[in-house]
């Protein structure tokens, strides 16, 4: 069986945006869990979307900080 997550846009009071995302039943039911009182499913996944932005910038960086300085040149020495 599969659930539709349904989210609404309610800061656009002209055009609310509607988007069905189809879900299995188990992911329905941990998106359920992870869920917080009064939180909505709106809310829960922009915070997932947030940290997970987040994590793959902490990747860059560390890869970034990882990398030889042999392999950056830096702007002043980039001519057009």
């Amino acid at each position: 069986m599969v659930n539709v997550l349904n989210i609404y846009n309610v800061y656009n009071i002209i055009m609310p945006a509607v988007k069905r995302i189809p879900v299995s039943e188990p992911v329905w039911k941990e998106l359920g869990a992870m869920k917080g009182a009064g939180q909505t499913y709106d809310d829960l996944l922009e915070d997932m979307i947030d940290r997970v932005k987040k994590a793959r910038l902490e990747e860059d960086v560390r890869m970034w900080e990882s990398c030889p300085d042999s392999e950056y040149v830096s702007l002043s020495e980039i001519k057009d």
